[in-house]
């Protein structure tokens, strides 16, 4: 398997270098291997890379993403810390997920609108359901 320097990896992770060294430093990517003093890594850390982010970008803290990979990663079944998190994590994206929607529908309408001001498009809406 091809080892990546850091750069190569952030680049193709689209991270910064500093990133990645502090995904390892608070042990969400294990220590690389070194050659020539130079970290090297298996491209096959995409994935884990790409979790953290998407799990970042949803609203998971580090001590939490923490724990979904380490429950990730054990051959035994799920830790109940683990399923517990995880289904109250899936429950606030699910809300998160509604209020999205929400925003779109409420956007959408607007761009839809022919309307000069917020106010009296609330009021068409009040008034006929309709703007």
């Amino acid at each position: 398997m091809p080892e990546l320097s850091i750069g190569q990896l952030a680049a193709i992770a689209d991270v910064n270098a500093s990133t990645l060294r502090y995904y390892e430093s608070i042990g969400l990517l294990p220590s690389p291997e070194r050659k020539n003093g130079q970290r090297r890594y298996a491209k096959s850390l995409l994935d884990r890379i790409n979790f953290i982010k998407v799990a970042q970008q949803t609203g998971f803290s580090i001590q939490e993403i923490t724990v979904l990979l380490e429950g990730l990663e054990t051959v035994a079944s799920l830790s109940e810390q683990w399923e517990l998190m995880a289904m109250q994590k899936r429950l606030e994206l699910e809300q998160r997920k509604k209020q999205i929607n929400s925003m779109i529908q409420i956007l959408d309408s607007g761009l839809n609108c022919k309307c000069l001001s917020w106010s009296e498009c609330l009021e068409k809406i009040e008034n006929d359901g309709s703007c």
